[in-house]
């Protein structure tokens, strides 16, 4: 086995918000709190230990307990959520869908990074207590961004007419999903032990939330992961104060519109706030609350309230007023003693978004931390690419830039006109310098003919490219061939495949060797031979 890391910059598949945020530009500065790494963590844990208080803790110990009543939890897990009662204990976490199976290989490169940047901390700060937090996104209602998983080039997918928070959705039907997936695996000691973590997780269990606390419990529990299931009325009545603020001042639409101004000035924008940003939620809907003609209306549904009518709602049944992606970042940090996120660069640009809401209603903005990426190579793999004396960095070159690179290296004459197009810069340059002291009419002509000419070079250039890629053709399928294999539909596998695949093939030693090896404070994407 062998790691090499390179920054997430140099892999060409990573915004310019998150290279500016890893640079710490003075762009983006503004648009967060502290910066990931020893001293911004010692801010954190000051901030967030003055504001997080001891009744909090009970009620979020209190909840964590009920939801564990029927998961068997380690000795590592069950002496964490003991650990939230204490006023030095503090939570990392990130949050995920609750795709099937797992979904993207990134899920488990998400909750590893929490768990060694918990242990990480525990030893820099040795006088406090560092806990792993996985939030399930139960309450989300994508149910087709979530409703499959790839595996090995095939669509694993499960249909079924239920709507609503996909958390409270029944496990009904996943047995021809199971039966499916199994068709695909064989029968070796790895692929029994995936069909196991399938059935017991989605058969067994009669909802998805129960089922995906179920599977990421039995991956990471060991290492003292604790997964929350936020759709609980107990912790919505702690967001009861902030929805309250919401649905009578919309202070989020404010304030995140007035940041996506200055953002979008150097950024794209990733989600526009509503005027309200809550969802109501019932067993069989999730669907915006919007304020028209001084009535609160349910959107899509006959369901419509009066101020004093929503307020009552609120205060007798919070658990019916659901964050949407704007506001479930700060019941997040609202209900948990948080001093870090862990997200893609996607989830921490639209975070970036939200630093003056959260100052505005008096929650200490968490540090954002861009989670470990991971490039798996098998040594298979790693052979093919030193044969081809493709480094690991060029793996991730535009597969255009990657194949005229390496004709380019290996052609007995030179393709790249670079320097036939310097000199006739100079030429022109030159030319310019005299049609100034003539007549300035001529610098159009010029400037023409100059257009022309490098017009002329570059299709030389390319021609001759062609040519030498059909002299080496062998060369070009073969470089094409591996890198598709390696990033397939040219994207980072690690939002292609599923566990599974790599699980087949290496067993529980896969989650091992992460663990053993990611270094979130590190800030680089790794490349793991195996």
């Amino acid at each position: 086995m062998k790691i090499t890391n390179i920054p997430f910059q140099k892999t060409g598949y990573f915004s310019t918000m998150m290279c500016d945020y890893l640079e710490k530009s003075a762009k983006i500065n503004s648009f967060y709190g502290n910066f990931p790494d020893v001293d911004g963590f010692k801010k954190q844990i000051v901030l967030k230990e003055k504001s997080f208080s001891n009744s909090k803790r009970q009620v979020l110990v209190e909840v964590l307990q009920q939801q564990y009543e029927n998961v068997k939890a380690s000795d590592a897990t069950t002496e964490n959520i003991q650990l939230l009662l204490k006023e030095n204990t503090f939570t990392v976490t990130t949050g995920h869908q609750l795709n099937l199976f797992t979904g993207p290989l990134y899920f488990l490169y998400k909750i590893i990074s929490a768990i060694n940047l918990a242990e990480e901390l525990s030893e820099k700060f040795p006088q406090q207590h560092f806990v792993p937090v996985y939030w399930m996104a139960t309450e989300d209602h994508d149910f087709e961004e979530i409703n499959f998983f790839n595996f090995k080039g095939k669509k694993v997918q499960w249909n079924t007419a239920q709507t609503g928070a996909v958390g409270r959705f029944s496990t009904d039907g996943l047995e021809a999903v199971f039966n499916e997936f199994s068709k695909h695996i064989g029968n070796s000691k790895n692929a029994e032990h995936l069909k196991t973590l399938f059935t017991e997780g989605y058969l067994q269990h009669t909802t998805l939330a129960e089922a995906t606390r179920y599977i990421a419990n039995e991956l990471f529990a060991a290492y003292g992961l604790v997964i929350i299931d936020a759709d609980d009325e107990k912790l919505k009545q702690e967001l009861s104060p902030f929805a309250r603020e919401e649905l009578l001042h919309q202070t989020s639409f404010t304030t995140v519109s007035t940041t996506n101004e200055k953002l979008a000035e150097s950024y794209k924008i990733q989600v526009n706030p509503r005027e309200i940003n809550l969802f109501y939620l019932t067993d069989m809907v999730r669907e915006r609350i919007v304020f028209e003609n001084g009535v609160y209306q349910v959107n899509g549904t006959n369901i419509s309230f009066t101020k004093d009518e929503m307020l009552a709602e609120l205060e007798q049944y919070p658990a019916r007023f659901s964050p949407n992606v704007i506001m479930r970042p700060l019941y997040q940090e609202v209900i948990l003693p948080n001093l870090c996120y862990i997200g893609g660069g996607g989830e921490l640009a639209y975070w970036m978004q939200l630093k003056d809401y959260f100052d505005a209603v008096e929650v200490p903005f968490p540090i954002l931390l861009l989670r470990n990426s991971v490039q798996v190579l098998s040594e298979k793999q790693a052979k093919k690419l030193e044969k081809l004396s493709v480094s690991v960095e060029e793996i991730f070159l535009k597969q255009h830039k990657l194949i005229n690179k390496k004709v380019n290296e290996n052609s007995a004459i030179s393709v790249d006109f670079s320097k036939q197009k310097d000199f006739l810069q100079q030429q022109f340059d030159e030319l310019r310098k005299v049609a100034a002291q003539t007549d300035a009419s001529f610098i159009g002509a010029v400037n023409a003919q100059e257009k022309k000419q490098v017009k002329g070079l570059e299709t030389l250039e390319k021609r001759l490219l062609r040519a030498e890629k059909r002299k080496h053709k062998e060369l070009v399928d073969r470089i094409a061939e591996i890198q598709n294999e390696i990033l397939p539909n040219q994207s980072l596998e690690e939002r292609q495949r599923n566990f599974s695949e790599f699980y087949l093939e290496y067993g529980e030693s896969f989650v091992k060797t992460l663990k053993n090896n990611l270094q979130p404070l590190q800030l680089e994407f790794t490349v793991l031979k195996l």
